[in-house]
């Protein structure tokens, strides 16, 4: 165990060292935007007025309240201290709204979308590429260049090849929206029905792209541990092939955990570009809002959720790789 201290010490110090450059580029980045959101907000508020000295006024009070016009090392320690205390200020794009009123009001839709569908495919690909490298022959041949071709592309391309088979050409599915633009949120089945339909197209969209990528991996490491020597020598000793397949595929699954943890961890980041196409109320609409417009404190607040997402992901997996894997512990041990 002193061996893992030593081990856990160090993900943990370079874990702390990536967050305070995460914190620094997260705030330096959106400010060096061109223009000025407080204007933007003043001259939407200033409408129709011609009296110069009531414009500068307006001006003056909303660059103090969102603090602007203080010295950027002074909005930067303003900045880390709020944001301990879970204080993301207001949205310039949506004022007077919180930004953790906005995101409050638009991370759930991203995790209800996202986390089934990265979990669904996450399974479906692992079972289809185990079957592939096991019984291989024509299964093998048509699975395989499915998944590449699949695997390859973009979250946009897939949304917008469902986009226009289910949504345009056959009509089958609503294509954008999370609900009926004419229904209000309750607790009725009408929403819940409307709810259920406008998630089919972005959920599926997500899958698919999720099955390409995990079965080619899984497929791969299958047949490299079906062909390693360890199986050989057991299938020699006359050990059943059941048997033998259980330690395979628990041996293969390894770097495909590794890619669950961290296709949830980049879950609010990943596919946010089918959002964007679906206009669906999760972060991805609002992250296109917030750059549109200059919103700093919504895009800081949003690409920060998905850095410490990233990193806990990541620093996870490095500590349950510590346990499971012989190979860290044997380094440890000496």
């Amino acid at each position: 165990m002193k061996g893992y201290a030593g081990y856990f010490v160090n993900k943990f110090g370079w874990f702390l060292v990536t967050l305070l450059a995460a914190f620094i580029l997260n705030f330096i980045l959106p400010r060096l935007m061109p223009g000025d959101p407080v204007a933007a907000i003043v001259s939407r508020l200033a409408q129709g007025m011609s009296n110069t000295s009531g414009v500068q006024a307006i001006y003056e009070q909303y660059a103090n309240l969102f603090g602007t016009n203080r010295p950027v090392l002074e909005q930067f320690v303003i900045y880390v201290r709020n944001v301990f205390q879970g204080d993301f200020g207001f949205s310039f794009s949506q004022y007077p709204r919180t930004v953790a009123d906005v995101i409050a009001s638009s991370l759930w839709w991203t995790i209800g979308l996202q986390f089934p569908a990265i979990i669904i495919g996450w399974l479906i690909g692992n079972t289809l590429g185990a079957l592939a490298a096991y019984l291989r022959g024509g299964f093998d041949k048509v699975l395989m260049p499915v998944s590449i071709f699949v695997s390859n592309l973009p979250a946009f391309g897939m949304a917008v090849i469902l986009l226009v088979i289910f949504g345009v050409t056959l009509k089958w599915l609503p294509t954008s929206g999370g609900y009926g633009f004419d229904l209000i949120p309750s607790m009725s089945l009408n929403f819940f029905w409307s709810v259920f339909v406008h998630y089919q197209l972005p959920f599926w969209s997500i899958v698919l792209i999720t099955i390409g990528g995990q079965a080619i991996g899984m497929r791969s490491m299958s047949i490299y541990e079906l062909n390693a020597d360890y199986v050989k020598y057991s299938r020699f000793m006359g050990i059943k092939d059941r048997t033998i397949v259980g330690y395979v595929f628990r041996n293969a699954m390894l770097p495909q955990v590794t890619g669950l943890a961290l296709s949830i961890g980049t879950m609010v980041g990943g596919a946010l570009v089918a959002e964007i196409i679906f206009s669906y109320p999760g972060l991805g609409s609002t992250i296109l809002t917030a750059v549109l417009g200059q919103d700093y404190p919504l895009i800081s607040a949003t690409t920060l959720i998905i850095t410490i997402m990233v990193l806990m992901a990541n620093f996870l997996i490095e500590i349950i790789y510590g346990f499971l894997d012989p190979r860290i512990k044997a380094a440890q041990a000496d």
